[in-house]
């Protein structure tokens, strides 16, 4: 929370990364990334390197030939720059020099040593150490201890802080190591104007940012900058910082800062912020050590949350089968969801919890009234595109103010939107005391013609927040939205067993319908075969009868068409299909029947070769009465009633099918006017086909052509 007369536009827009000069401890050479001739610098340089003249010389007449050329080793195409070695200053001194590239400039930092630098095995093995302690610690706490002990032993300063940045740019203090007398400022907060965007940014650029003295001079880049694009300092350790920074500083009673860069994933975690109370120094190797040991202590943050989410997603899983498993018992969703209301509460750690489905509504723990909960359902289904998840509903949702004690925190989520169904999750209020260091409501304040001044004051202040509960994790919301998944297939499963069970009532009445149906098309078969057959022997018992060989040859040729007609009628009572008709097995079947009743001495004498043509039922009947007609032809011309081969065979020709009659007879056969020859013709033209003859040489075919499926029938 700031104060409304804050200006944080004023803090944004400062711009600290182009400041124009340097903290003087150190001198900054800027050269021509080609020629390295020196165009300007800052700094004491006469004073540090004892060089008068430096103003388009190069950097090898002003450092010497060899740190020039490890300057340009470190600083040639891709690199991204670094050490380059040692100078010595006027009157002895020793000094890092380190350079970098902005664009086509060739930026050189030479600053003061403390001592000998520290040899890189005693640095290895300080890392080492610590990264050992960092991985011996079980929490993220126990660990930002620990890292506050090893890094105040590697840069000595009397105050090292473990910072972590909060919501909305605040922070808080989670570890701290001190000197004696040194005030602490342990699980204090700082509010997030104390710490700029802007000035995040830069953190996440730069690991480690040191002022040796917060009340310098700066002292600015010589000759003045003319060029249009001032200079980038981003990458600079000597760059000037801003002047409101440096005040906040006097006013805590520091002589000395630094702060090196926890970075967690790309992403600015917190900071190590270090303070001193006289002026200090901290020399490249201690940079570059206490950036590698920020490294492994953000890994090591990193490998603890993702252990501890790991643990909580486990947790979360066993509580999601049981109620699961609850919700699969015998009565599905319906029977199940009232008493698995404590499980769902339970699941999500929440004081209570409420599922609001149709006109019902289910409640355990501690939940707001009644009305309240389905109004509150009734605003999360408005937003049904996501989860609602907060620990401070009554800013999000401002009715929730009437029962912020009960609910406070909610995460609350659709189900199904056409009944509706709607779960959520409560916490209680959890009223918590901050101490924050200093009043954050003062902070930053501009009057009428006023720059930016900080903060003057850091004595502990402490505000009492309301309205707040404690927090959803992501693995809690993660388990919210499966759990979605678990009610929705709930409830799928309800209604399908639900319409499985009228799909099986429909199934049973249908089952009862085709069996009356089988039982009467059993019964009306059974009563046209005994009528066929009868009709059959009568005409059977006729041809014996008479005497006359033309009327027994008529009576027989009348009783080979009632069995075409009957074989039919068989073939479709068998069939599970009784629209189609296979033309194929038919005709052989039909075939087969006509040679056994012509007499043992036509025994194969009629052969058959026919494709699979599924043709309607109903042309099948005319089909086989034209085919029996025409073998009874070849058998009558052919051959005067003697046996003789006669092939008969049915080929498929896109939507036609052909049936050939042929013999090796007399040959040169022409329809007769008789009975048999006009119900042929009559059939033919039904069937909507052509027969024609031609000559078998020997004998004579009959080939009729016709639509498979049919058309409309030609006029008789």
């Amino acid at each position: 929370m700031t104060d409304p007369a804050l200006d944080l536009d004023a803090c944004a827009r400062e711009p600290i990364h182009i400041p124009g000069s340097i903290q003087p401890h150190g001198v900054m050479l800027v050269a021509d990334r080609t020629t390295q001739e020196v165009s300007r610098a800052a700094g004491d340089v006469p004073r540090i390197l004892g060089r008068e003249a430096w103003l388009g010389r190069t950097l090898g007449e002003v450092l010497g030939d060899p740190l020039a050329q490890r300057i340009a080793q470190v600083t040639q195409s891709g690199a991204q720059g670094g050490f380059a070695g040692h100078v010595s200053g006027n009157g002895g001194g020793a000094y890092d020099v380190s350079a970098h590239l902005d664009r086509e400039r060739l930026i050189v930092e030479v600053e003061p040593t403390v001592g000998a630098p520290l040899p890189a095995v005693m640095l290895l093995a300080q890392l080492e150490s610590a990264s050992a302690a960092f991985e011996r610690a079980t929490t993220v706490k126990l660990l930002c201890d620990r890292a506050a002990i090893e890094f105040r032993r590697l840069t000595g300063f009397d105050r090292v802080m473990i910072y972590r940045f909060l919501e909305e740019g605040a922070g808080a203090v989670l570890s701290e190591a001190l000197a004696e007398g040194m005030p602490s400022f342990l699980n204090h907060h700082f509010p997030g104007s104390d710490i700029p965007a802007q000035a995040r940014e830069l953190y996440v650029r730069n690991l480690v940012r040191v002022i040796p003295d917060v009340t310098y001079e700066p002292a600015p880049l010589l000759p003045a900058w003319t060029d249009p694009t001032p200079l980038d300092m981003s990458d600079c350790a000597l760059r000037s910082v801003s002047p409101v920074h440096m005040q906040y500083l006097r006013n805590m009673g520091v002589g000395a800062s630094a702060s090196v860069s926890i970075v967690k994933d790309g992403v600015l975690w917190g900071l190590v912020a270090c303070h001193h109370r006289e002026p200090r120094l901290m020399p490249y190797d201690v940079r570059a050590a206490a950036r590698a040991l920020a490294g492994a202590l953000a890994r090591q943050i990193r490998a603890k949350q993702e252990a501890e989410a790991y643990r909580e997603r486990l947790r979360l899983r066993g509580l999601e089968d049981e109620l699961t498993s609850r919700l699969s018992r015998a009565g599905g969703l319906d029977a199940n969801l009232a008493v698995g209301m404590a499980e769902l509460r339970r699941m999500l750690d929440a004081d209570g919890v409420a599922a609001v489905r149709g006109r019902e509504t289910f409640t355990d723990g501690v939940c707001p009234p009644a009305d309240a909960i389905r109004e509150l359902a009734a605003w999360v289904e408005a937003g049904a595109a996501d989860p609602v998840v907060t620990d401070r509903l009554s800013e999000r949702y401002p009715p929730a103010a009437a029962f912020m004690a009960e609910a406070s925190g909610l995460l609350g989520l659709v189900v199904a939107s056409d009944e509706p169904f709607v779960v959520l999750w409560f916490r209680a209020e959890a009223p918590e005391v901050v101490n924050w260091a200093g009043n954050p409501h003062k902070a930053v304040a501009l009057g009428p013609g006023e720059t930016l001044t900080p903060r003057a004051s850091f004595e502990a202040w402490r505000e009492q927040v309301r309205g707040r509960s404690r927090r959803w994790t992501l693995a809690e919301a993660d388990a919210a939205q499966r759990l979605r998944e678990t009610l929705l297939e709930a409830r799928s499963h309800r209604r399908q067993l639900e319409l499985n069970a009228r799909l099986s009532s429909a199934l049973s009445e249908k089952d009862g319908l085709l069996q009356q149906k089988a039982m009467l098309l059993k019964e009306v078969n059974h009563r046209i075969q005994n009528s066929l057959q009868l009709v059959s022997s009568f005409l059977g018992l006729q041809a014996r009868a008479v005497g006359d060989p033309n009327l027994h040859e008529a009576f027989e040729e009348a009783r080979r068409r009632l069995q075409a007609v009957a074989l039919v009628h068989r073939r479709l009572y068998r069939a599970d299909q009784i629209e189609t008709v296979d033309l194929g097995r038919y005709l052989e079947d039909l075939i087969g029947d006509m040679n056994a009743s012509m007499g043992a001495e036509w025994a194969g004498k009629v052969s058959v070769e026919a494709a699979p043509v599924i043709v309607p039922t109903d042309r099948a009947v005319s089909l086989g009465l034209v085919v029996t007609e025409l073998v009874i032809n070849a058998n009558k011309y052919a051959y005067g009633g003697a046996p003789g081969p006669i092939e008969v065979r049915l080929e498929e020709h896109n939507a036609d099918l052909k049936v050939v009659v042929a013999d090796h007879g007399r040959g040169k056969h022409t329809p007769g006017e008789g009975f048999g020859s006009r119900m042929m013709t009559a059939m033919v033209r039904q069937l909507g086909g052509e027969l024609t003859y031609s000559d078998n040489r020997p004998g004579a075919r009959a080939i009729l052509t016709a639509p498979i499926q049919g058309l409309a029938p030609a006029p008789v």
